[in-house]
Parts: structure tokens; sequence; C-alpha cells
């Protein structure tokens, strides 16, 4: 609140959706990590890893090259476009209905990403304390959606910029100390943690078996597409990258994100085998089934809140609730910015409807948060693989769109564009359930790319002729 205090002096019409392009680029990249790990890596990458080992960082690897895709392919061209919500390129390159297929996309996808990313910290924020009040969970979510509100209500995206910065630090130093605490837990010192990690059965990076959904090969390819699709085409990430005042800039905080981000996810591994042998060396039973842990996400939160002492169950609630706001306040202030721009045309309304036309948008869009948070409250399982399942689908024809725009010259019949994206998220869900009844492949996190190449091949049948 006091971040947002003086970040809301001297605000303009556009302030809450480009921060007047005045962000320091180097607190831009450090402040994108909150937003890119959020609660649900925090619990659920060191959880998946008595699953999947560590083929996660296959996936990582490929996020690495996507990230050079960002800063010197789509950057430069958001940049030189001047724009607000990145989907305006689409109706620079195409035409209106592209563009609103386009922002629809994301629309959806974002809201039950981020959706989804909530109800894993409420869930969390409720097993460790306010269940314990008797304080209904509705009521959480109510209370954090609130608080957002209420920090980022004036100068959105300005203010987003500073207090993630903030929480990042403090994701950081959480799981530093969870590191340590287990270490020191475990009578190890720095070195012989390290080779312990190295040789534990879980410690297995590439997979190669090609029927598996964690074939290094489908999760190299997919943290590639992922990226650029959940990043560079993401206005909530790409929104904070476009408040800083070059392009030069703008290429070097994705570039310094990018190594951040894939430091700490990898963090995130090394952490998910010591909370695994932590429960090994202390008899703690993990419930399986067929061979499967279940309800990983909850591993962590367990064992951090009813055995690593008061300092680490603090520092893990801090550590929760910094990545609960810095990744569900900028989606939120996304989806209002896309909303606003691509369907409210607010950038050409009267000076005196704005701020009212904001206002609503972002009463809306907390609503809709809610609504899915309640809906999906009772769901199971890892949510990273849900929340990049349903990306695949959703995330899948806006990369086909962006993809066909920059690599060809085509131009479409433009009714049959919304038709050609939804077909070709159908059809991808359809070939992925055949081919895992009779072949026993499965597409995993492939699912984008088959999805994008279907998209591709859809609207080159609708293409306009010259």
């Amino acid at each position: 609140m006091v971040i947002s205090h003086f970040a809301s002096c001297h605000i303009h019409d556009s302030t809450f959706f480009d921060g007047d392009r005045a962000s320091p680029w180097f607190l831009v990249a450090f402040g994108m990590i909150g937003s890119g790990i959020s609660a649900v890596s925090l619990v659920s990458i060191p959880g998946n890893v008595g699953n999947n080992n560590l083929y996660y960082f296959q996936f990582i690897l490929g996020t690495i090259v996507g990230y050079l895709f960002i800063a010197f392919v789509l950057t430069p061209i958001y940049y030189r476009l001047k724009l607000v919500s990145i989907y305006t390129y689409l109706n620079i390159r195409f035409g209106n209905v592209t563009y609103k297929t386009g922002s629809l996309f994301f629309l959806v996808s974002q809201s039950f990403g981020a959706a989804l990313r909530l109800l894993l910290s409420i869930k969390i924020l409720q097993y460790a304390f306010f269940d314990a009040m008797h304080i209904p969970y509705f009521v959480t979510i109510i209370v954090v959606l609130i608080l957002i509100w209420l920090y980022t209500n004036k100068s959105g995206i300005k203010t987003i910029v500073w207090t993630d910065a903030l929480q990042s630090l403090f994701l950081i130093t959480v799981i530093v100390i969870s590191i340590i605490t287990i270490k020191n837990s475990l009578g190890l010192s720095f070195s012989e943690m390290t080779k312990t990690i190295v040789h534990h059965p879980y410690a297995k990076i590439f997979d190669w078996d090609f029927h598996s959904g964690s074939n290094f090969f489908k999760q190299f390819i997919s943290g590639l597409l992922i990226t650029v699709a959940l990043v560079g085409l993401d206005q909530s990430m790409m929104q904070k990258t476009l408040t800083v005042k070059s392009a030069k800039d703008a290429k070097k905080n994705v570039l310094t994100f990018s190594f951040f981000i894939a430091f700490a996810q990898t963090m995130f591994l090394g952490l998910g085998v010591l909370i695994y042998l932590y429960a090994e060396r202390n008899g703690i039973k993990l419930a399986s089934l067929n061979g499967q842990f279940v309800n990983t996400d909850d591993l962590y939160p367990m064992l951090t809140l009813n055995y690593f002492g008061k300092i680490g169950a603090v520092a893990f609630l801090i550590g929760v609730i910094a990545s609960t706001f810095a990744s569900i306040d900028s989606c939120i202030a996304a989806l209002t910015t896309a909303f606003s721009y691509d369907f409210m045309d607010i950038e050409n309304q009267p000076q005196e409807s704005k701020k009212r036309i904001k206002n609503a948008v972002l009463l809306g869009v907390n609503v809709v948060m809610f609504i899915i948070v309640m809906s999906f409250w009772n769901s199971h399982g890892a949510i990273i693989n849900t929340i990049f399942k349903i990306a695949g689908y959703t995330y899948g024809p806006l990369l086909g769109l962006y993809l066909t725009g920059l690599f060809s010259k085509i131009k479409f019949k433009e009714k049959w564009v919304p038709v050609a994206c939804v077909s070709a998220a159908i059809v991808t869900w359809l070939l992925n359930v055949f081919f895992i009844s009779v072949f026993h492949f499965d597409f995993g996190f492939m699912n984008i790319f088959v999805n994008a190449l279907l998209t591709i091949l859809f609207l080159f049948f609708i293409k306009r002729k010259e």
C-alpha cells in the first residue's frame, strides 16, 4: 500500500496500462520472477519430482531458447508498433476478427491459468492457517482479491512493477531458507547435499522413451513453445516488459529474466529431491496409488509446516503470499488491459468514460476469478500439469496465429478464423485421446505444438486469394 501510494503520484489516463513507459529494466526483470514462478511452481515443481524425477529440467532447457525468440523477434515488433495490448498486432497484420479471436483466446486461457494459481495458493493458506481459525475458503478468496484491488486500482502496472520486485525478493529468500533448513535437518554440508541430490534415484534428467509424456524432445519443444506462448504472447508478462523505456532495455530485461527464472526453477528441482529424501529418512509415509504418489502439491507445505520449525513455516507462508500476489496482480491487470483495449476500445473513449470503463472491467475480472476458483476447488493432482494442459489448448491457436503472421504473407477470409482456431483445439484433444488409447502415446505438454500446427494448417485452408 505504501508503494502504491507513491506510485500513484502524477499518474495519467494510461498509467494503469503502460506505467508511463518509465520502469527500470533490471527492476522489471527481477520482479517478473514472482510472476513467472507463482505458488504453483513453489509447491508443484518440487512435489512433482517424486513421480517425474528431474525431467522438468528438459522443459527448462527449452524455455531458454523460447526467451531468445521473445527477446530478438517479438519484443522489437511490439516496440516498433508502440503496442499496449500486444494483440493489437493481429489487427494490424490481419484484421479485426483475427484480433478479437486472438485476444479472446488469451482472456480464456489467462482467466483459467490465473484462477488455478490462485486456487493452489488459497488451498495452502487454508491448510496452514485459516482452517484452524474456521474461516471459510471463499472468504479467503474474496479478501485476497480485495487486497490486490486496493493496491493496484489507481496506478495498475506502475505499482505492480515495484511490488513484484519486493515479492520476488521474499520468494527467493524462502527457497534458500527451505534448502538450508532441510540440509541442516539431514546433517549435511553443502558439498554433501549436492552429491546426495546428484546420486539420488530421482536425479534422472533425461527421458528418451518416445512414448512417455516426459520424453526429452516433447519436453524441450514444449518448453520452447509454451515460453513463447505464455510469456511472449501473454499480456500479463509482456505488459511489464513494455513499461521499459526502449526496445534495447526491454531485450536486456527479457534475457536477464530468463536467467533468473531458469536458475530459480532448477533450485526448485533440487529442493524436490531434498523433500522426498527428508520424508524417506524420517519415516514419513506418503500416500500413493498404482506406484504413483498422490496429491504431490501437498507434500512441501505439509513438511514445512509440521517438520521444519517456526522459521521454516513462517518463511514458507511469506513465500506463498508473495508468490500469490506477484502472479495474480499482474494477471488481473493484464486481463483488464486486454479487455479494455481489445473489446471496449478504451483508447478512443471520451476522457470521462475511461476511468468508469476501467473500473467496471476490473470488477468483472475479479468476479470471474472468484467463480473459476470456486468451480475447481475440489480438483486434485499437480496443478502445474493442469495449467500447462489448458495452456496447450488455449494458447496453441494464439501461437499459430502469430507464427503465421510473422513468417508468412497470407491474408485470411476472416469470418472463418474463429472456426479454424476452435477446430484446431478440438482436433488436438481428439487426436491425443486417440493416440493414448491406440498407440499408448501421450502428447503431454506437446499438445501446444500439435495445436499450433493444426491452427496454421487450418488458416492456410481459409487464406484469401490475392
